[in-house]
């Protein structure tokens, strides 16, 4: 994963879960992953299964290429 789409993805997934007034702990539970894992998740930091993200999109309900753009 490129590091550009890497801080799309970062960027979106943050701002999705503030939107939702989710703390990171409450977005960990839903993924099943330590808060950590968002932690860097958010900051462009570690990549994310294909898995992970169509997680997410479910949870946000949002179709899952939108978290790419």
């Amino acid at each position: 994963m490129s590091q550009d789409v890497r801080q799309i993805l970062a960027n979106n997934i943050k701002n999705l879960r503030t939107q939702k007034k989710l703390s990171r702990e409450e977005l960990s539970l839903v993924l099943g992953v330590d808060n950590s894992y968002i932690s860097k998740l958010e900051k462009g930091r570690i990549n994310i299964t294909i898995d992970k993200i169509e997680m997410l999109a479910d949870y946000f309900e949002i179709e899952t290429y939108l978290l790419l753009k």
